[in-house]
């Protein structure tokens, strides 16, 4: 949801993990439109964590909170709520990036067209946006952030037509991967990119329409799910219902593979699959491809439950709850110093002796990233009494950046892109580590043959390096650098 970027400052707590960008909501056709707006974003609140924004419509004038921090924060006052007036309304939630924040990079983004007021929220990244920017600057366009989706509204506001055909026009341009829900004085709109990279389900409640960017936000609110919104397909929620607008010729369908693996919450179900049994049977195949002798399955919680759970019935070993996880951290509490950071994996997970000691164990976790957590939770199992630690993940090796909504650190500091698995082994300190095959992850998501029985069916670019779009941005080395409202304000 930002421009191409690596961070200033680093989370000294919780920065080993792949992070999911947004989440995404929309509502047409209900009295109260942004409580259950503030409701679905709750329930999407895993896909981002630094801030929140809602915009409502009344049908005749537009009413917009956005802040920093969680839903329940910005949106936990009646007297908020009560100014979010009218029966659509779109939200977002932003992922939590590292280093300074400013409130105008928080979703939805409003502008005045002169068809009228428009607002848009965005769960992906655009692989164009810097180059795209460079040419609207050139042009005399004006830009009050620093986040790739401002970039639409520019292309809207210089295109013709209505407000349908702008986007359409907009959307053309575009490369990468997105969802996006917009809202208009009559209308909310959503929109999912041509291979769809990013998900986007639409739910009914009653008479109203519903867009959201998993199925939990409609389980929460109690809609029913209806379908997902298609790739490349652009709908519009108006008086009259659901319109279908397919601007696109048809494309290989190229969903992300990772929300499988761990940035969909458990009880979704996305991409017709749901997403705890998909990491069941993840863990499975783990198990057939490369069990050793043990004594029990431990999860690395919370991600890695699911798989850890597949696993250990596949394998006919007890799954324990070696690890616990401490649900209270926040960002930081403490000042960080270098004994603290060394500490800071404690502060989230502690092991639990009694299940460990004198025991053979598989861990099983969701990805390596760095390396730096799991070679921390591997020693404080060892210290827990653990006589062998065998390290169990249910993701093929991270070997590549992603570009499509996912911050990654540049391929260069992710530790499968430097080093073998043994070698990564010996770096975690694991008696043995192991990945899940690619092909035993698309077995896993209903798929037989593996990767090379058709043409891929997912985006696993970060595993393989085959990107399903063009990197404009990137074409000729390296990501451009991040612009900051700090630097030129």
């Amino acid at each position: 949801m930002s421009l191409p970027q690596r961070h200033l400052l680093t989370n000294p707590f919780d920065d080993d993990k792949l992070r999911e960008e947004c989440g995404v909501f929309g509502i047409y056709g209900h009295k109260d439109a942004a409580a259950h707006t503030a409701l679905g974003l709750h329930a999407l609140q895993h896909r981002g964590q630094e801030a929140a924004g809602i915009v409502t419509c009344d049908g005749t004038q537009f009413h917009s909170h956005r802040g920093m921090g969680l839903v329940g924060d910005n949106f936990g006052s009646e007297s908020v709520m009560a100014r979010l007036r009218g029966n659509h309304a779109i939200g977002h939630v932003r992922y939590s990036t590292t280093g300074d924040t400013i409130l105008r990079n928080v979703q939805p983004l409003y502008a005045d067209f002169d068809v009228g007021g428009f607002a848009i929220g965005h769960n992906g990244n655009l692989t164009n946006a810097h180059s795209l920017r460079q040419s609207l600057v050139r042009g005399g366009c004006i830009f009050q952030s620093t986040t790739d989706t401002e970039v639409i509204i520019h292309l809207m506001a210089l295109a013709a037509g209505d407000l349908v055909e702008r986007m359409v026009t907009a959307l053309r341009q575009l490369e990468g991967a997105y969802s996006f829900v917009a809202i208009a004085r009559e209308r909310v709109i959503g929109v999912r990119d041509p291979l769809g990279v990013r998900p986007l389900v639409l739910g009914q409640l009653e008479n109203a329409h519903i867009l959201a960017s998993e199925t939990c936000a409609l389980d929460i609110i109690g809609a029913k799910y209806l379908r997902e919104i298609e790739p490349g397909e652009l709908v519009v929620l108006d008086a009259d219902g659901v319109h279908s607008v397919k601007p696109f010729p048809k494309a290989q369908k190229r969903f992300c593979v990772f929300e499988h693996i761990y940035f969909a919450r458990p009880d979704s179900v996305i991409d017709g699959l749901s997403v705890y049994s998909a990491r069941q049977r993840i863990g499975a195949e783990l198990a057939r491809e490369s069990h050793v002798p043990a004594d029990i399955v431990v999860p690395v919680p919370d991600s890695g439950v699911p798989a850890a759970i597949g696993y250990a019935a596949q394998a006919k070993l007890p799954f324990e709850l070696g690890i616990i996880r401490n649900h209270y951290v926040g960002r930081t509490f403490i000042e960080p110093t270098d004994h603290i950071r060394h500490l800071g994996v404690r502060l989230k997970h502690n092991a639990n002796r009694a299940m460990l000691e004198g025991k053979r164990v598989v861990l099983v976790d969701d990805s390596i990233v760095r390396g730096t957590t799991s070679k921390k939770i591997v020693e404080m199992v060892r210290q827990a009494g653990a006589r062998e630690v065998h390290m169990r993940i249910s993701s093929p090796p991270t070997r590549h950046s992603c570009f499509y909504g996912i911050d990654t650190p540049e391929s260069e500091k992710l530790l499968a892109h430097n080093l073998t698995v043994d070698d990564m082994a010996r770096f975690i300190g694991a008696d043995s580590l192991a990945f899940v095959s690619i092909d035993g992850l698309y077995r896993a998501m209903g798929k037989p043959k593996g990767r090379d029985g058709a043409d891929p069916q997912f985006c696993d670019a970060c595993f393989t390096g085959d990107y399903p779009t063009r990197l404009t941005d990137n074409e000729g080395g390296g990501a451009p650098a991040q612009l900051s409202l700090l630097e030129i304000a």
